[in-house]
């Protein structure tokens, strides 16, 4: 069967990219393996972790509110329930895409698919026990995604040792867990487990928590998660791995020399891998980098004129929003259109308690790049929202060029910073100025208007605290 366009790859890129198309008169097939469309994503990765945070911070502010006078029985985890809601999350949203999909006349082939040269996909499908269909295209937009990280030597062939998509399955809730790897997903699924009860304990290799974040946004989360973890072990080394039929002994290096512990289960999050091998792009022009990422322009178009990437498969960040954008820049270029992939930015959420959002150029890599910035930070110890929150260990920054007042950067530690940072995308996207947010009128009281705040305390003319500055009056 020849069609003009083929998706490999139903997630958040790949469906965005078929819909588009199908809305702009092209006329589409999407492939994808799983019975469901939504990708690694939706079926087990954003969406189910959302919803399973969503009952942690629950459960947080329960004991929070003793701090006001309010004392409640504690919570009883019904796990079944638990989970059958998280799947009916699920189902629900990908039996929403399921209709948009038929409404739209897109065409879904479920299988697994491989290249076997520029212009042609092998489809071994999943519904007709194994039968093979043989698909030509005029171009394929690859949206393949990732797939979690693996170490060999923690392979050990034991249920007690999980991936994310493991830990997502909630098969118990372990007395006590070890998460490796102190990223974005280590911390998230480790909060999730320490809500339910598990005494959670997290090893990272290097010295601070989610690396890639400014130090200032995470400091709030470390030390909150301090309190709520059984331990964190930075510069810590993990060496060996050994199922005792009870539980998982661990061994340890790290700064106090070599150690070892038992733990009824193991969380192995290290990262992720690009899914750009086992699919028969060495049959294609396609050009892959020596982490395996797909080599693509600002068009999303690879070193084969055939054949167009977007989202994990193609590079970092690897989020789902960058895969959606990625998505609809490819069917545009399709289409004829002067569509371009670049971003000023992209913006990046924990979704953990407290929440870390940012957007832009981050402090690191000014400081990295020798780029001259200043930083307005706005604590939220000043906001009278916060206060009435019980939540007062957030910080809103920004981070500004001092020549122009352009904002570069804005980067949030609270609650709903992954709701906030939006203001800031947009801002850097439209080239604003601090003086543009600094007398945008935002509603009190609100966590939105440390947004504003902060930019006010660049000039240093914030109202709830004072910041001498010798240029105030600029």
């Amino acid at each position: 069967m020849h069609v003009p366009l083929v998706v490999l790859g139903g997630g958040p890129g790949g469906y965005a990219a078929a819909f588009l198309a199908a809305d702009l008169g092209m006329p589409v097939t999407l492939v994808e393996r799983d019975e469901r469309l939504g990708g690694t994503c939706l079926l087990r990765g954003c969406i189910p972790s959302k919803a399973l945070l969503h009952v942690g911070r629950v459960l947080a502010e329960c004991r929070e509110l003793e701090d006001w006078g309010v004392h409640l029985a504690r919570p009883k985890i019904d796990l079944g329930a638990l989970r059958s809601r998280k799947d009916k999350v699920i189902a629900t949203l990908t039996g929403g895409l399921g209709t948009l999909a038929r409404r739209r006349n897109v065409t879904v082939v479920r299988g697994t698919a491989r290249f076997t040269n520029s212009t042609t996909l092998e489809v071994v499908s999943a519904e007709s026990g194994g039968s093979t269909q043989t698909l030509t295209f005029d171009h394929c937009i690859l949206a393949s995604g990732s797939r979690p990280a693996r170490i060999p030597a923690f392979d050990i062939g034991s249920p007690r040792v999980m991936d994310s998509t493991g830990a997502l399955e909630l098969a118990d809730v372990p007395k006590s867990l070890l998460v490796v790897g102190g990223g974005y997903i280590g911390l998230e699924m480790g909060t999730v487990y320490a809500e339910l009860g598990s005494k959670v304990s997290v090893v990272e290799l290097t010295d601070g928590l989610l690396p890639g974040a400014d130090r200032d946004l995470v400091k709030p989360l470390q030390q909150r998660l301090e309190k709520l973890f059984e331990k964190i072990m930075l510069r810590t080394k993990v060496v060996g791995l050994e199922d005792t039929g009870s539980a998982v002994a661990v061994r340890f290096e790290g700064p106090d020399g070599p150690s070892e512990k038992e733990f009824a289960r193991v969380l192995v999050a290290v990262g992720r891998r690009p899914n750009s091998d086992g699919i028969g792009l060495e049959n294609t022009g396609v050009k892959i980098d020596a982490r395996g990422f797909v080599a693509v322009d600002g068009q999303q178009r690879t070193a084969d004129p055939h054949i167009l990437a977007i989202g994990d498969v193609c590079g970092e960040p690897m989020l789902a929003h960058r895969a959606s954008h990625q998505g609809k820049v490819a069917v545009e270029c399709l289409h004829g259109e002067a569509a371009l992939f670049a971003p000023r930015a992209i913006p990046a959420v924990v979704f953990t308690d407290p929440e870390i959002a940012w957007a832009g150029l981050t402090e690191q890599e000014a400081s990295a790049s020798g780029r001259a910035v200043e930083v307005s930070r706005y604590p939220w110890a000043a906001s009278g929202r916060a206060h009435a929150l019980g939540r007062t260990d957030g910080l809103t920054k920004m981070l500004v060029d001092p020549e122009s007042d352009t904002v570069l950067g804005v980067g949030i530690v609270g609650p709903g910073a992954g709701e906030l940072i939006a203001e800031g995308v947009l801002a850097i996207e439209m080239g604003c100025s601090a003086r543009d947010l600094a007398e945008t009128i935002h509603p009190h009281p609100t966590l939105g208007e440390t947004v504003a705040f902060s930019a006010e305390n660049y000039f240093g003319l914030a109202t709830e605290i004072y910041r001498p500055r010798a240029e105030a009056t600029r």
